[in-house]
């Protein structure tokens, strides 16, 4: 089976992207099932109600998130309310939401995915190594087929995290930082590596959001409005083939497809 992940998905033109391409890339690549990080989906920062519509309309089938995923107030009411929206796993107990989950689709195996967050240099939270190994045996008691979101600031927290997991989950792929790496690779147990997807958004930017903003902030350290850019609009991602029989990667490649100019700018 194939596996498309995209990478976070930053406002309005992050979501247009997905709209576009991915029923244009799952025809293509003859994808089966489709994985997007949607924590900046929402005005650039945080996810409401409306935009995991707008992303499962264009047909993703399960939505990841990160430590943006409460900076707008609807979600929780999204949590509570769909399954399909998964934030890190490593938050309190009693926390809403779900950080983990089995999907099924008719004629696909069942689907495992796993949301956890980093520690190093973001904001503190339960361990994520001890956390998503005591998931991944839970998860491995459903489907031999696990994908994981790891949402971390460090590579090394990464590397680590999917080092250790090696031949007991099919791909682990970072996101956060939206810069896409050139790591991609599968480590000898059969779990396919990417430290990070990038971004889905307009890359005539500073990670999304507008230039000339940040750089005041850089120089003056004052506060500024940071908008979403608009301009050279890239779904960025990662494709992964499983074997079905054995829940390990066959093959990973990066994914970087372009808007028409024409269509970025409507």
């Amino acid at each position: 089976m194939k596996l498309l992940f995209i990478g976070d998905i930053v406002g309005q033109p992050g979501r247009r992207a997905v709209a576009e391409l991915i029923p244009k890339l799952r025809e293509r690549h003859g994808i089966d099932f489709v994985i997007a990080n949607g924590e900046n989906s929402a005005g650039g920062s945080g996810i409401t109600p409306a935009t995991a519509k707008e992303i499962f309309d264009a047909g993703a089938h399960v939505i990841t998130t990160g430590d943006h995923v409460w900076d707008q107030k609807e979600v929780v009411t999204l949590l509570e309310a769909d399954v399909r929206v998964l934030r890190p796993i490593n938050y309190p107990a009693g926390v809403v939401g779900n950080g983990s989950g089995v999907f099924q689709l008719p004629n696909l195996p069942p689907i495992g995915v796993l949301n956890v967050q980093g520690r190093t240099f973001m904001p503190p939270l339960e361990n994520p190594f001890t956390m998503a190994r005591e998931e991944v045996e839970k998860l491995r008691q459903r489907t031999k087929i696990i994908f994981i979101d790891m949402h971390a600031e460090a590579t090394s927290e990464k590397i680590a995290l999917a080092r250790m997991l090696d031949g007991q989950v099919s791909a682990v792929v970072g996101t956060h930082t939206h810069v896409q790496t050139a790591d991609e690779q599968i480590f000898p147990g059969g779990t396919a590596f990417l430290c990070d997807a990038g971004f889905t958004g307009p890359q005539e930017s500073i990670l999304g959001r507008e230039i000339e903003p940040i750089v005041k902030r850089f120089l003056t350290n004052m506060p500024q409005r940071f908008g979403v850019a608009s301009e050279r609009v890239v779904l960025n991602g990662a494709l992964i083939e499983i074997d079905v029989a054995t829940g390990k990667a066959l093959s990973i490649q990066r994914i970087s497809e372009a808007l028409p100019p024409s269509q970025a700018a409507e």
